[in-house]
């Protein structure tokens, strides 16, 4: 008798032991805690626990403090942590379609990147499926102006500028427009500014204020250059060990982080141009003959990255303007690039 009730009690232990057992998984961000995708994260994690009751657990290790940003998409891929957050253009050599978002003057409006998002991310989610990962959401940072020490309103204003540049894209932009490429890390820019070092950059308003140019950059102009998207990416093997009840809760809290994600975007970069705007910083929308010029940068751009990406790529703006609304389309920058990708999307590829 007593050994049957010995049993049965080892029998309870093991099975309340095992239903509380719980899964930890380490999420790696190269962001602070200040950014809006932070935050984003950490309501990730906690809508996990909950879906999962607490089976799942997700600690967020934000700054770096795990892996450092460009580390992190080999460090999900090697499985030294479960998820990271990378931002798309940083892995654009090995996943061509991610560099979508790098293609200056082609997206006209959050709203505009969010329908490319919607025809990027079938293609892109099969590039990372082959290397062992599994996309979870995306998020945008707030599109990116010029900023400027004097009034722009066409090409020429930009003579004699020194722009402030941090890659290639940004160096040839400079050039393309008659400014003078100087290169200024962020953590740099309040000196350059002070020291007369540059007097223009392309950034979005929400690093406008955090670096609080408004002392030097008296105009900000909504010219929408690019929309940088972070993403937040999974393990593929370390997935598929998760009991389904717990894939589940990962995958509909993954989509309610891209929809809260995509509002928080929206509403930091109105609070940064109602800070500039507080701060003496003249916002105004881009001037018409700027964005001729702008248009022209973009069909260039466009039709480079269609060549380096391939046929994916003339597919997906193909699609992305065809889908345009009228009226989306009739303010969009690229449209000729457009016109030339509906003609003939494939040969643009090839050349």
């Amino acid at each position: 008798m007593f050994t049957r009730i010995l049993l049965f009690g080892l029998m309870v232990f093991f099975c309340n032991a095992n239903s509380f057992a719980q899964t930890t998984w380490r999420l790696a961000s190269g962001y602070s805690d200040a950014s809006f995708h932070t935050a984003n994260l950490r309501e990730l994690a906690s809508d996990v626990s909950r879906s999962s009751n607490g089976k799942l657990a997700i600690e967020v290790r934000s700054n770096n403090s795990l892996v450092k940003l460009a580390e992190i998409r080999n460090a999900v891929g090697a499985g030294t942590v479960e998820l990271g957050e990378v931002i798309l253009t940083g892995v654009s050599k090995e996943f061509p379609l991610a560099g979508a978002d790098a293609v200056p003057f082609v997206i006209g409006s959050l709203d505009d990147a969010k329908r490319l998002w919607d025809l990027q991310r079938p293609a892109l989610e099969k590039q990372l499926g082959a290397k062992g990962l599994i996309l979870l959401y995306s998020v945008p940072w707030p599109s990116q102006g010029l900023y400027s020490a004097r009034p722009i309103v066409k090409k020429i204003d930009f003579s004699g500028s020194k722009m402030r540049t941090y890659n290639p894209t940004t160096i040839r932009i400079a050039e393309l427009l008659g400014a003078s490429p100087v290169d200024v890390p962020m953590v740099q820019v309040a000196d350059a500014l002070a020291t007369g070092r540059m007097d223009s950059m392309i950034s979005s308003a929400v690093t406008g204020v955090e670096n609080k140019v408004w002392s030097h950059l008296k105009y900000f102009y909504e010219i929408n250059a690019w929309t940088p998207k972070n993403a937040v990416i999974v393990n593929a093997a370390a997935f598929a060990k998760l009991p389904s009840n717990e894939q589940r809760a990962l995958r509909e809290a993954a989509k309610t982080a891209e929809e809260r994600g995509w509002k928080m975007s929206r509403a930091a970069a109105l609070d940064a141009v109602q800070a500039l705007r507080a701060n003496g910083v003249k916002v105004e929308a881009m001037p018409p003959n700027l964005e001729r010029e702008f248009t022209r940068l973009g069909e260039r751009f466009s039709r480079e990255w269609i060549r380096d990406a391939g046929a994916q790529a003339s597919e997906l703006f193909t699609t992305f303007f065809l889908r345009l609304p009228n009226s989306a389309l009739d303010a969009a920058s690229p449209t000729s690039t457009a016109t030339t990708a509906i003609n003939s999307p494939i040969a643009i590829a090839k050349q």
